[in-house]
This record gives structure tokens, sequence and C-alpha cells, in this order.
């Protein structure tokens, strides 16, 4: 994980290099208790989780003291990464199951990740706002946006908005949203094979 990550990202520090290796340790444990990660790619879990998640980091700096919105974070992808990568940021993980709630909560407090919160609910009950929603394909965007359209703060920042982990062909499912979207293809960031049909979409504010 360790060399697999700072390839990739050579800015991150010890302390960061220490969290995600402790982070998958906790994931192999917890994941034991309570299914987070389907049991069969837990053996991926460097590339086809943490280097997944930190996709966005590729396409999206977030600037200090900004705040990010994870919805249906599961097991807490891609936010818990995201949240070592951007510790001066703000990240609250929301899910509609307690029980995966309960392994994000549990895993920020072993990783002191003082930037996390985490709240088992869904993202239309949500009454804060935010200058960034993250997630990892939940569903079609043509739903998903509804969820989240009215959760921004709207400061005007430029590369406010939603960034999207989607795989595969999108061409249709993005036209059947009606969004002005922006589609980065991550095998232009890595060469794991994995990556080969794996996006972030980023839907700016513009579209509100």
């Amino acid at each position: 994980m360790r060399i697999l990550l700072s390839g990739y990202f050579p800015e991150l520090t010890e302390d960061q290099l220490q969290k995600f290796e402790q982070m998958g340790e906790l994931y192999k444990e917890w994941n034991q208790k309570i299914n987070v990660i389907s049991r069969k790619d837990m053996d991926q879990l460097g590339v086809h989780h943490i280097l997944h998640s930190l996709g966005i980091a590729k396409v999206v700096t977030f600037p200090g003291n900004t705040s990010v919105m994870d919805v249906g974070t599961g097991g807490g992808l891609p936010g818990l990464p995201l949240a070592v990568m951007f510790p001066e940021v703000k990240f609250h993980l929301v899910d509609s199951i307690g029980k995966k709630i309960h392994v994000v909560n549990e895993i920020a407090r072993e990783l002191h990740l003082q930037n996390v919160t985490a709240s088992h609910t869904r993202a239309e009950q949500v009454r804060d706002k935010y200058d960034f929603i993250v997630s990892r394909a939940v569903t079609r965007l043509a739903n998903f946006w509804p969820w989240v359209m009215n959760s921004f703060k709207k400061t005007g920042l430029e590369t406010e908005g939603l960034y999207y982990l989607k795989g595969g062909d999108l061409e249709e499912e993005l036209a059947e949203s009606g969004l002005i979207t922006q589609t980065h293809e991550l095998k232009s960031y890595f060469n794991e094979e994995f990556f080969d049909t794996k996006k972030v979409v980023y839907v700016p504010l513009k579209n509100k």
C-alpha cells in the first residue's frame, strides 16, 4: 500500500502513509465482523478501494477549511481516504445503514481523524450545506443529483460541485441526467488495469 500510494502521490507525509497502512489493517479486521467490502475484494483493497477513492484527489484539490459530504459512504469510501489526504478539510460521511456508519466511526477514531463526522441518515435529510459532495456509484446520476442539489453552500468556489466515481460506459446515463458534466478518465492517472473503465464525473454548480 505504501509503495502504491507514494508512487502516485509523492506529496504524502510519513504520517499520512502510516494512516493509510493502518486503514487497510482496520478494514481487514472490521470486514470480518461486518461486511462493508466484498470479501473477494479484500485482497485488492489498496487498488480497488483506497486508491480508487483517491482518484477524486487527482481531479480536484479541496482547499483548507472547506467542507465535503460523502453520500452513501458505506464503509467510509471515498470519504475516509480523502479525509487522510486533506486533513484541513471537514468531511461528513452519511449512509442509511447504521452498522456501516458504526464501522466508519470506529476507523475514524482509531486513525485519530479529527476532521471526520459520520451520520446514519439519508442525504436528503441533511440540513447542513457543503462546498463539495463526493460519492461512489450509489445510483444513476439522474436519481442522485436531486438528492444533493440543494446541499451546496454556493460560495463561488470555481471547483464547487459533485465528484462522482463511476465505471463503464456512461454516455447514456449522462445524457439521461440532462446535466452539464465533465468526465475524467482515471486511466489517465493510474496504470492498473482496474482503472481502464473507471471515471470521476464532475457536476458543476452551474446546473442549479
